[in-house]
C-alpha cells in the first residue's frame, strides 16, 4: 500500500462490453448462471498487494496445471543499451527496492497494449536495469499457492480493476469505483460501499473487517459510523471460523507495515513467504472451521506493483461519469481499461477443482458475486457489467469438502538474504 499510517478518524484505533471482452480475448463465454450459489452463506475476501500473474504463477502452466496461460519469454529493453531482459526464474523472496506501479508509470508500463515498458520504468540505483521486473516464482518459493491453484480454481484473466496504486484499486473492490481517485489519498470518504449494501438489504446480511493493523476500508465515514462490531482484530477471525462464528462476508486484512520479514501483505520488498504464511493460515482456519460447508474464499492482489505481465489489458466499462483527477495534458484520462492481470482464486467446497478460468474478470467481479448471492443492487456501471466469477463454481457438488492445506514454509536461507538486502 505505501500510504501514510495516519488516516483520519481511523487512527482511532491507530455491460456488454465486458461480455464481449471475456469472450474476444480469451475465447471463453462469459459464464450465466447462479443457481445454487445459495449454498454459500459465508464469502471470505481476502486482497493482497502488488503481483502480477507471471511474477507468481507464470510457471502454472508447466507446474501442475497446463490449462493455465503460458508464461512468456518477451523481453522488454534494457535501458542501460544492453541485450534485452526476458523474464527469469529468482529465487529470492524480496527485491533490493520497490518498483513504479503509479497511474502514469502503470499506463507507460502497459504501454497502448505492448507491455514492453516495465523496465525502464523501474530503474533504480540497486536495479540500474530495472531487471527485478523480470523476475518469477515457481513452486520452489511459493509451494502453497501453487498447490492450491492446482487443487482449486483459479482465474488467468483477472486483471486490477485501475491501471494504478492500491487505493483507486481496493475503492473498486469497496464501492465499483474509485469515484476519479488515481493515487493514494488518505482521508475520509462518504461513497456507498458494499457493507452499506449489505446492511440495507431486505434482510440485512453480517459482516466484519479483520485487521491485522490498518487498511482502506477504515478511510469510508460508512465504516467509522459502524466500527463497533463490525472492524476487530485480525485474531477475532480466527476465533470466529473455530467456533463456526463467521459473518455471512468477511473481508480479511494482512499487516501492511513493518520489516521485510514480517510484513505480512506481500508488497514489494516484502518477503513473498511471510505473505504466503499468512494467506495459508486464513485458508487453514476456514477449511478448519465448521463453516466451511458453506464458504468460498476470494484471493486476488490490487494491483500488480510494478511486476511485468505479457497479457494486454482489455477494455473495461467505465463506473461512472467522474473522469481520472490528472493534470491538464495527462494522456491517460479515462477508466475504460483494466490494469495489469493478478493472480485470483476461489478457495471453497464448490470451487471446480483444478480448474481455469479464461473470462475476463476484475476487482468487481467479487462485488459482483456478493451482490449476485445475496439479491444487492449494483453500486455501478462497472460492477453491474461484472461477470461474478461463476465459471470458477460446481454447485451441483461440493467437491472439496476435505481438501489438502498446502505448507507454506518461510526459508531461513531466505529469510537471510532479504536480511541482506535490508540491514
Amino acid at each position: 500500500m505505501r500510504a501514510p499510517r495516519s488516516i483520519a478518524v481511523v487512527c482511532l484505533i491507530v455491460a456488454s462490453l465486458v461480455a464481449v471482452g471475456a469472450t474476444a480475448a480469451s475465447g471463453h463465454p462469459k459464464s450465466n448462471t447462479s443457481a445454487g450459489i445459495k449454498n454459500v452463506n459465508h464469502v471470505v475476501v481476502l486482497m493482497q498487494e502488488n503481483r502480477s500473474f507471471d511474477s507468481y504463477l507464470s510457471r502454472l502452466h508447466f507446474e501442475g496445471q497446463p490449462q493455465s496461460s503460458v508464461e512468456s519469454q518477451k523481453p522488454n529493453p534494457n535501458p542501460s543499451g544492453g541485450p534485452p531482459i526476458h523474464p527469469f526464474l529468482t529465487t529470492t523472496p524480496c527485491t533490493t527496492a520497490d518498483l513504479d506501479h503509479g497511474w502514469d508509470a502503470t499506463h507507460n508500463e502497459i504501454d497502448g497494449g505492448r507491455m514492453d515498458g516495465f523496465t525502464a520504468q523501474n530503474v533504480d540505483p540497486t536495479d540500474p536495469t530495472g531487471s527485478r521486473t523480470m523476475g518469477y516464482f515457481d513452486r520452489g518459493t511459493l509451494p502453497f499457492y501453487y498447490g492450491i491453484a492446482n487443487e482449486f480454481s483459479t482465474a488467468d484473466r483477472y486483471f486490477a480493476s485501475v491501471p494504478g496504486p492500491t487505493f483507486p484499486n481496493r475503492f473498486y473492490l469497496l464501492t465499483g469505483t474509485s469515484f476519479g481517485y488515481t493515487s493514494n489519498v488518505v482521508q475520509t470518504y462518504t461513497q456507498k460501499t458494499i457493507f452499506q449494501s449489505l446492511d440495507e438489504a431486505p434482510t440485512p446480511v453480517t459482516w466484519k473487517v479483520y485487521l491485522a493493523s490498518v487498511q482502506v476500508e477504515e478511510l469510508f465515514k460508512y465504516v467509522q459510523d459502524h466500527f463497533a462490531g463490525h472492524v476487530v482484530p485480525i485474531s477475532q477471525y480466527y476465533t470466529d471460523a473455530a467456533n463456526g462464528n463467521l459473518p455471512q462476508v468477511s473481508f480479511v486484512e494482512s499487516d501492511p507495515s513493518g520489516s521485510v520479514n514480517t510484513e505480512s501483505d506481500e508488497h514489494p520488498p516484502a518477503n513473498v513467504q511471510v505473505g504466503e504464511k499468512f494467506t495459508h493460515d486464513v485458508m487453514n482456519a476456514l477449511v478448519s472451521s465448521p463453516d466451511w460447508a458453506s464458504a468460498a474464499m476470494f484471493l486476488a492482489y490490487d494491483e500488480h506493483g510494478g511486476y511485468y505481465d505479457h497479457v494486454s489489458p482489455p477494455a473495461a466499462v467505465p463506473p461512472d461519469e467522474i473522469p481520472p483527477m490528472v493534470p491538464p495534458g495527462d494522456p491517460f484520462n479515462a477508466f475504460d481499461r483494466y490494469g495489469v492481470r493478478v493472480p485470483a482464486m476461489v478457495i471453497s467446497p464448490y470451487s471446480n477443482p483444478h480448474h481455469v478460468s479464461h473470462v475476463v474478470y476484475d476487482h468487481t467481479s467479487i462485488l459482483k458475486f456478493i451482490e449476485t448471492r445475496f439479491g444487492l443492487a449494483p453500486l455501478t456501471a462497472r460492477d453491474a457489467a461484472a461477470d461474478p466469477m461463476l465459471d470458477m463454481f460446481d454447485f451441483t457438488q461440493p467437491s472439496l469438502l476435505h481438501p489438502t492445506v498446502p505448507a507454506a514454509p518461510i526459508d531461513p536461507a531466505g529469510t537471510a538474504a532479504c536480511d541482506a538486502l535490508h540491514p
